[in-house]
C-alpha cells in the first residue's frame, strides 16, 4: 500500500513528496491537502517551508488554491477545444473559420521542381522563403529585424511567455479577447490583466504601472473578436506608456496580409517586442506558417529552445507557402481582403438599418462582436432561423453578454437576411442596443 502522507524536512523534498502522492493517483483529484500549520507541525518544520513547498506546487499547475478553502488536487487536465459543434443544418458563423472558398487551388505543378529534403537542425529554413518573408515584411510593416518561422501565431505567443515569464507574473491582454488566450494563460500559470476595448484599440489601464506586468499582448489590426484596428493616437499612447520600461509585448498581426488598414510601426517601441502574423487568413490551416519577428533577446532564446525539440518547420510545407503566397502576392490578397471586407460592411450597414450599434463597425477582419441583452435566447432564436453564432461572454472579463458572428461562411445576399433575423430577435426582448 502506498504511503498516504508526504515526507522531507525541506521545501523541495516535501514538494517532490507530495508530488509524487498525486502522481501515482494516492491523493486523488479533489483531494484536500493538510492546512500549512497542520503539516508542519506533523513534519517538524517550519510553517515557512511548508508554505514554500505548497507555492512551489502550484506554480508548477500540480495543485490549487481556493482561498479559504485550501489547497486541492485539480481535476485532471483535459485536452481544451476552442472549436463548436455546429448542427449540420445551420449556417456556421460560430467557428470561426476562414471561406473555404477563398483559398487557391493546389496546381499540380507545385511539386514539380521539388524534391524531398535531407537537411537536419538549423539548416531547416528555405532561403526562398526566409528571403521572401523578410521583403515582405519590409514593405508591409517596415520591420527588417531576426525572424523566425512556427507553426502558428499561439505558438509564437506561448513560446514567448514561456521564455520571459516566470509563473504568477501579470499578462496584460485585450477584453474581450482572442478566445484562446485566456486559457493559456491559465495552462502557464500566468495572471491575466484586462484592457478594455473601445473604438481605437485598447485603453491602458490607469491603476497598472508597466512596471507591474510581465508582458502585454495587442493585436494591431482586425481585433479579435471585434475588428477593431488601432488608431495612431492609442499606438502612441501606447509607445509612451511602455517607455522606459521593460514588460515583452507581443503584437499579433494575424490580419497583416488582408489589412487595409495602416500599420503604426514598431519603431518607437524602446522595449521588447515580438511582432506576429501567419498565412491561415488566406492559405488557410493546411498552409499555415507564422512569422516572429524580434528586436530583443527572447527570440533568439526561442530559437535556441527550438532547436532542442521542433528543429524547423516541414520544408515542403514551406515549399508550398512560398508557391501559393507568391501567386496571390498581387491580385490574389486585396481580392480576398475585398471580398471579406464587402460582407462585413454589408452586415454592419444593414443592422445600423435597424439602429442596432456595432462595436468596430469602421474595422476589419472575420468578426463582428455583437452585445446583446440576453446572450442565451439570441442563440437560441438565431438557431430557430438558421443560424449557428458563438456565445461571447467567454470572451471578456466582465463576462457580458454578446455574439460573435463570423463571416466567413456568409454570402452579400445573406447579410440583409441575417440583419433582418437578429432584428427580430432583439426585438422579442423589448429592449434596443446601444
Amino acid at each position: 500500500m502506498s504511503e498516504l502522507k508526504p515526507k522531507g524536512n525541506t521545501a523541495v523534498n516535501i514538494a517532490r513528496s507530495i508530488e509524487q502522492l498525486i502522481r501515482n493517483e494516492s491523493w486523488p483529484a479533489g483531494y484536500r491537502l493538510p492546512t500549512v500549520r497542520t503539516l508542519a507541525e506533523d513534519l517538524h518544520v517550519n510553517a515557512n517551508t511548508v508554505s514554500a513547498a505548497y507555492k512551489q506546487l502550484r506554480d508548477a499547475g500540480i495543485i490549487e488554491t481556493d482561498g479559504r478553502r485550501g489547497s486541492f488536487v485539480p481535476p485532471k487536465t483535459e485536452i481544451l477545444h476552442t472549436e463548436t459543434a455546429v448542427p449540420p443544418n445551420l449556417v456556421d458563423l460560430a467557428s470561426g473559420n476562414i471561406d473555404h472558398r477563398l483559398l487557391p487551388e493546389l496546381n499540380p505543378d507545385i511539386l514539380e521542381s521539388y524534391r524531398l529534403s535531407t537537411d537536419v537542425g538549423c539548416h531547416g529554413d528555405s532561403p526562398e522563403l526566409m528571403a521572401f518573408i523578410q521583403n515582405w515584411l519590409d514593405r508591409n510593416t517596415g520591420i527588417h529585424t531576426e525572424t523566425m518561422l512556427l507553426s502558428s501565431s499561439l505558438e509564437i505567443i506561448e513560446r514567448a511567455l514561456t521564455q520571459r515569464c516566470m509563473p504568477g507574473a501579470k499578462v496584460l491582454i485585450e477584453s474581450p479577447c482572442w478566445l484562446p488566450l485566456p486559457a493559456l494563460l491559465s495552462h502557464l500559470r500566468l495572471e491575466a490583466v484586462a484592457a478594455e476595448m473601445d473604438e481605437e484599440g485598447a485603453l491602458i489601464p490607469s491603476d497598472l504601472s508597466p512596471d507591474d506586468v510581465s508582458a502585454v499582448i495587442l493585436t494591431a489590426r482586425a481585433h479579435s473578436p471585434t475588428g477593431i484596428c488601432y488608431s495612431k493616437n492609442r499606438w502612441q499612447q501606447w509607445q509612451q506608456w511602455l517607455s522606459r520600461h521593460n514588460p515583452l509585448l507581443i503584437i499579433d498581426d494575424h490580419w497583416a496580409a488582408l489589412s487595409r488598414k495602416p500599420f503604426h510601426g514598431m519603431e518607437g517601441f524602446t522595449n521588447e517586442w515580438i511582432y506576429s502574423t501567419s498565412t491561415s487568413k488566406f492559405l488557410g490551416t493546411d498552409a499555415r506558417i507564422a512569422i516572429a519577428a524580434s528586436n530583443g533577446p527572447t527570440l533568439r532564446a526561442m530559437k535556441k529552445r527550438f532547436s532542442l525539440g521542433p528543429r524547423w518547420i516541414s520544408k515542403l510545407l514551406q515549399h508550398i507557402t512560398l508557391y501559393l503566397w507568391q501567386q496571390l502576392d498581387s491580385d490574389g490578397l486585396p481580392n480576398i481582403a475585398e471580398s471579406y471586407q464587402s460582407r462585413r460592411d454589408s452586415l454592419i450597414t444593414h443592422l445600423k438599418q435597424h439602429g442596432i450599434y456595432v462595436p468596430g463597425s469602421t474595422g476589419e477582419g472575420q468578426h463582428i462582436w455583437l452585445p446583446v441583452p440576453n446572450e442565451s435566447q439570441i442563440i437560441q432564436f438565431l438557431a430557430a432561423k438558421g443560424w449557428a453564432v458563438q456565445s461571447g461572454a467567454s470572451f471578456n472579463f466582465g463576462k457580458k453578454p454578446a455574439v460573435r458572428i463570423t463571416i466567413g461562411n456568409l454570402t452579400l445576399a445573406d447579410c440583409k437576411t441575417l440583419a433582418d433575423d437578429i432584428a427580430e430577435t432583439l426585438a422579442v426582448n423589448g429592449k434596443a442596443i446601444y
